[in-house]
């Protein structure tokens, strides 16, 4: 996800520095984003590589981004994890940064509680692919700046996308719709109602879907998804209680396309 924002930044002309918890980590936030962007030289969407890439920098220290006018933290839904990183962010930005989270379904207001200034603190949920989605959903909640919502919708535009603006709630829009719709897709292939495959299949024909059901949850991460559910079961109740599958697939370790293995077999 981090590699895919970074991606679709650079790819509207923006200067990006990338933070990372070490330098293996760095190398490879580095190694993602090159190869992205030379796949788009390949399709025809870019004509020089090089120059996109001069945009770009990577490090290991949070005070390489005392210059950037907007950070976006793309961490795992941990809430502890994205309240520690949002407290460092705004230890070395300017005071007029804007600080935006991309939760797809913690609450901002959780999240602002430990910041000093809360106002800057924005949502902007991102898609996977980052780059070929059309959607960014722009959150905000009670202490957001009223004017910075305005803004991110701005941004979002600017990046050749569309913006939904939605108020602050477990889930949002999205992660809510989308989960709910998830859960009950691995629920069937759980009773035997039918194939993955045909599942989506159903979805994308039927309903429009670009992508099923099942085959996103393989992209987005079968264990980030469960973590989504667990926090809408907790929020919201029982009808978002993950499936046993998606329990023991996570524990298996099949976790979709990142592992090579989901609801589908994956490959480079």
């Amino acid at each position: 996800m981090g590699a895919g924002i970074v991606h679709a930044l650079l790819l509207a002309g923006s200067s990006v520095t990338v933070l990372e918890r070490d330098d293996d980590a760095a190398a490879g936030a580095r190694e993602r984003v090159e190869r992205a962007v030379n796949a788009s030289v390949k399709r025809g969407v870019l004509d020089d590589a090089a120059r996109v890439l001069a945009s770009f920098k990577h490090t290991t220290e949070a005070g390489d981004l005392a210059s950037a006018g907007l950070v976006v933290e793309a961490v795992p839904e941990d809430i502890a994890l994205k309240t520690e990183t949002l407290v460092r962010v705004e230890g070395v930005v300017a005071d007029d940064a804007v600080i935006a989270t991309n939760t797809s379904s913690i609450s901002l207001d959780v999240l602002g509680a430990a910041m000093r200034d809360a106002t800057r603190l924005v949502g902007l949920h991102f898609f996977n692919p980052v780059p070929a989605s059309k959607l960014i959903e722009v959150v905000y909640a009670d202490a957001t700046d009223a004017s910075l919502t305005e803004r991110a919708a701005g941004w979002v535009r600017a990046l050749g996308k569309t913006p939904v603006v939605v108020r602050n709630a477990p889930g949002f829009a999205s992660s809510r719709l989308g989960v709910a719709v998830g859960l009950e897709a691995i629920r069937m292939v759980e009773d035997g109602v039918a194939a993955a495959a045909d599942i989506d299949a159903a979805m994308e024909l039927g309903y429009g879907y670009p992508m099923g059901p099942l085959k996103l949850t393989d992209v987005v991460g079968v264990d980030v998804r469960l973590g989504v559910a667990r926090y809408l079961e907790q929020e919201l109740g029982s009808r978002f209680a993950p499936p046993q599958l998606m329990v023991d697939m996570v524990e298996r370790g099949d976790l979709g396309r990142k592992a090579g293995r989901g609801f589908y077999e994956w490959d480079d």
